[in-house]
């Protein structure tokens, strides 16, 4: 049982210093604290089932990989995951703007010019950004994109219904925005 919780904190170590991460942000990623991952790291104890599935998930390997010893360390670059998953998600943003010009076309090439597509665009374009971003990005720049995603689907709503002249709508999204900081304010529980 030694012998595997060397292992295992040898493993641990090993994917988090090349993913340049501490101990802390690995806490963070896992919903747990920078002292159990420094007990993990110390082979004190072995992180449970679960932990080590969404381990494996987070470095790109197996649990298989973090329960065996390494020689020659294996490990898939993060670097190449992390600039994939980058390309990706430019590749979505733009693909969706060009899905807008492509319906703008359509459109205006049958006497229809519909300007409103591109107001429609930005919240769906902001979708994508959210769902990639959470896949591959970081945490903090969910904030930033819920709370563009906010003001812009309020935007089209007021655009889309102008001759109303419900500037009004904008004041919906003051109490809006402080639930959305205040959401990202809460602590993630540690174990």
């Amino acid at each position: 049982m030694e012998n595997l919780k060397k292992t295992v904190s040898e493993n641990i170590i090993y994917l988090r210093t090349q993913n340049k991460m501490t101990q802390y942000e690995l806490g963070q990623q896992l919903n747990y604290s920078d002292k159990a991952v420094s007990k993990w790291e110390r082979a004190e104890s072995i992180p449970d089932a679960y932990i080590l599935k969404r381990m494996s998930e987070l470095f790109g390997v197996t649990v298989d990989y973090l329960l065996n010893d390494h020689e020659d360390r294996d490990a898939p670059p993060m670097e190449l995951i992390h600039h994939n998953g980058r390309v990706i998600t430019k590749m979505s943003f733009v693909g969706v703007w060009g899905l807008a010009m492509l319906a703008f076309t359509v459109l205006w090439a049958v006497g229809y010019v519909e300007w409103l597509v591109f107001v429609y665009t930005l919240p769906i374009s902001l979708i994508v950004l959210l769902v990639l971003n959470s896949v591959w990005g970081k945490r903090k720049r969910n904030f930033y994109i819920l709370s563009a995603l906010l003001w812009s689907v309020i935007a089209a709503i007021y655009v889309t219904f102008l001759h109303y002249n419900w500037w009004l709508i904008f004041v919906l999204g003051i109490p809006s925005e402080i639930i959305l900081s205040l959401s990202f304010k809460i602590k993630r529980k540690t174990k």
